[in-house]
C-alpha cells in the first residue's frame, strides 16, 4: 500500500509534465492512500492553477468533483492524521536538523504511522523521508 502525496495527486488530476509517469506509477499500486491533508492541499493547488490562469474554473471544478467521486467510490483509502501523527511530526521537526516543512512532516508521519510507502515527486520530501526511515519512492 502507498501514501500518495499532493505532488503526485496534482499531477494525476491536472495535466502536467509528470502526469503520464504518475498515472503509470499509480496503476501499479494495489491500494493508493491519501490523508485529509492531501485532499485540502489538492483543492489549494487547483485553486492556485485557476487563479494563475493555468486552468479554467470549469476545469478546476471538474477536477475537484472527480476527486470527490473517486473518494466516494473508494479509489483512494483515507488515513487520518491524528494526535499521534502530529506529535511524531513535531518531534521530527524539533530535531532541528531537517529542512522539513510542517505539512510535509505530517505527510511523512501519516505514511510512517500507517506502515505505508510514500510516493512523491518532491525531491526534498523524498530526502527527508530517508532521514526519518520512511519508505519512499520518488516518481519522475
Amino acid at each position: 500500500m502507498a501514501y500518495i502525496d499532493t505532488s503526485l495527486l496534482a499531477a494525476y488530476y491536472c495535466p502536467e509534465r509528470l502526469s503520464r509517469a504518475v498515472q503509470k506509477a499509480l496503476g501499479k499500486v494495489r491500494q493508493s492512500t491519501i490523508s485529509p491533508l492531501v485532499e485540502v492541499e489538492l483543492y489549494s493547488a487547483v485553486a492556485a492553477k485557476v487563479r494563475a490562469g493555468e486552468l479554467e474554473a470549469t476545469a478546476g471544478r471538474r477536477i475537484l468533483a472527480l476527486l470527490q467521486k473517486h473518494l466516494a467510490e473508494g479509489f483512494f483509502g483515507i488515513v487520518p492524521i491524528d494526535a499521534a501523527e502530529y506529535r511524531l511530526a513535531r518531534d521530527w521537526l524539533g530535531g532541528l536538523s531537517s529542512p522539513l516543512r510542517a505539512a510535509d512532516a505530517l505527510h511523512l508521519a501519516a505514511a510512517f504511522a500507517n506502515d505505508l510507502t510514500l510516493l512523491t515527486a518532491d525531491k526534498a520530501l523524498a530526502r527527508s523521508a530517508g532521514h526519518f526511515d520512511v519508505r519512499c519512492e520518488l516518481i519522475g
